[in-house]
């Protein structure tokens, strides 16, 4: 009988004092899809990483049994059934043999995890180059069938262009790509499409269907979205603080869940908890004929002469009204995010714009009284917010510029009674003040960039996609917090989202965008269940 590729028995995490991951047991088969679910914090991410020891500073336990389906990778000269070694007890030099070649991960966020100083092609040779001694041509040409495998358009062009340079599925491709490069028996996806939109996320999807069944490798999936779970998963593992609670295959657990943990998460759709805008509310930002475009070259003798433009939003019209949401909602490309910049101020557009009357000047003396009116929170708190700066350093920043009265007592004050409003409190967290952004979880980080944005006192609030980088229950706690403070404040929100629940449950007015061009718009009721746009229309069954 074949052994499973995959054991881990009683496996057991520790940071310091503190046990993340609680005796977890289980098998993985190679050719198996298993998804491993759970909240922000729950010990998904380090169980997985625990298997490579690429845990800094952590105590590990336990036993994480590999047995090599292929006894050639590992062993040479092994002529019988494949070994089993026990991954915990490897040396650093035998574990390099495995990291990659057989172990690869695929991280959640490719823009951190690709190096920005080299071309995606340059990145996938060099894995090859290592792990499978390829000569640099040869490492070169595979790279770009890689990159072709994982179905990115034109692939020649596209390994010559740095991570920015290619747009968020593009970079996730490339992130696979350099992960299959050495044909692994063990794929760790970990939250793969968490920060893409729906079309996208069942793209990255069908991919990684599709590549497992022609590799016959296995596959971890590690996410907090239970609609992936459903798509894609053979069998799935609720883990809740470290211990898994309830595991079986994937349609039956998350279809008859049992466990009160995996029921919550089951039915954490985000309430619609708003209070409807006043119609006669004075209008906070408008825009007319609202266009952005960016210079770009031509191909071929042709750009050296002349350059043409390409449009990223055109014929915008939009206003947005004292405490009210208007939902921004969308396709990755649709123009969503650049709407976002240029209500901003942060790049320069044609048209009309104006917030509370004036028009952004593009000069920083000008505009600093609407920089204060207009502030933003972005998708990712951990790679917008500094990891130099603590939380005190993070919250005041913003109070120099805007708040220059305020003497260090009165910022003080300010800043405990606006951490408090987003629930982050000296009683809950000691030290909060001194502490550093990687203290907190994904929800927790999320909060302190809602406070760095509330301080400064704002009137309109651009939320770029606030919730896709989190798990359901901590999204469901964040939008909550967003409709309080809405609530409380009367603050008003430009919400970019390709999330229709998200949108569903905030919005009162929704824009909705395609190649740069609003295809409807209108009141949430409408939009949502009466579209008119064959897009929209989509954008809606999809996520039903």
């Amino acid at each position: 009988m074949r052994l499973p590729l995959l054991q881990v028995r009683d496996l057991r995490i520790g940071f310091h004092s503190d046990d993340v991951v609680k005796g977890v047991s289980f098998n993985l088969d190679l050719g198996e899809k298993l998804a491993l679910v759970g909240e922000s914090g729950s010990g998904k991410s380090v169980t997985a990483l625990s298997f490579v020891k690429l845990l800094e500073g952590a105590r590990v336990s336990g036993r994480v049994l590999w047995t090599a389906q292929d006894a050639e990778t590992l062993h040479p000269d092994a002529t019988d059934a494949p070994q089993t070694l026990d991954l915990i007890k490897l040396k650093e030099r035998d574990l390099i043999k495995i990291r990659g070649q057989d172990i690869a991960f695929v991280f959640q966020e490719p823009m951190t995890a690709l190096n920005p100083l080299f071309t995606v092609g340059d990145q996938v040779a060099e894995v090859l180059e290592v792990k499978r001694g390829m000569s640099r041509a040869e490492a070169w040409h595979e790279a770009v069938e890689l990159l072709s495998l994982t179905g990115i358009p034109e692939p020649v062009r596209r390994a010559s262009m740095y991570p920015h340079q290619l747009s968020g599925g593009q970079r996730q491709r490339a992130m696979i790509a350099m992960a299959l490069a050495c044909r692994p028996r063990l794929l760790v996806a970990d939250e793969p499409t968490t920060a893409l939109d729906v079309s996208l996320r069942a793209q990255i999807l069908d991919l990684l269907d599709g590549l497992q069944k022609r590799f016959g490798m296995a596959v971890l999936l590690i996410t907090h979205d239970l609609n992936t779970v459903r798509r894609f998963a053979d069998q799935v593992m609720v883990m809740e603080k470290g211990v898994i609670v309830e595991q079986g295959a994937a349609l039956q657990v998350l279809s008859y869940p049992e466990h009160a943990y995996t029921q919550r998460l089951v039915n954490s759709q985000p309430p619609r908890e708003v209070v409807d805008a006043k119609a006669d509310a004075p209008i906070l930002m408008q825009a007319k004929d609202l266009r952005v475009s960016y210079p770009i070259r031509r191909a071929g003798w042709q750009g050296w002469f002349r350059g043409d433009q390409f449009v990223a939003v055109q014929n915008a019209n939009f206003h947005l009204r004292a405490g009210q949401t208007l939902g921004v909602i969308g396709e990755s490309g649709s123009g969503k995010t650049t709407l976002a910049l240029a209500a901003l101020g942060l790049i320069p557009c044609q048209g009309l714009l104006e917030v509370e009357g004036k028009k952004w000047t593009g000069r920083s003396a000008q505009d600093l009284p609407l920089r204060r009116q207009v502030q933003v929170v972005f998708q990712d708190p951990f790679s917008s917010l500094s990891p130099r700066m603590n939380v005190r350093e993070l919250v005041s920043e913003g109070m120099a510029l805007h708040a220059p009265h305020l003497d260090d007592l009165g910022r003080l004050r300010r800043i405990l009674v606006t951490l408090a409003a987003v629930g982050l409190t000296e009683t809950e967290f000691p030290g909060l003040l001194l502490r550093y952004a990687h203290e907190f979880s994904g929800g927790q980080r999320q909060r302190l960039a809602i406070a760095r944005a509330l301080v400064v006192e704002p009137q309109v609030l651009v939320l770029d996609e606030p919730t896709s980088a989190l798990d359901a229950t901590t999204q469901l706690q964040v939008l909550q917090l967003l409709q309080k403070l809405q609530r409380e404040r009367g603050l008003s929100y430009l919400l970019i989202t390709h999330d229709v629940s998200v949108i569903r449950a905030m919005a009162h007015q929704v824009m909705v965008m395609q190649a740069g061009q609003i295809v409807e718009s209108g009141p949430i009721d409408q939009i949502l269940n009466q579209p008119q746009s064959p897009y929209t229309k989509i954008l809606v069954e999809t996520q039903a």
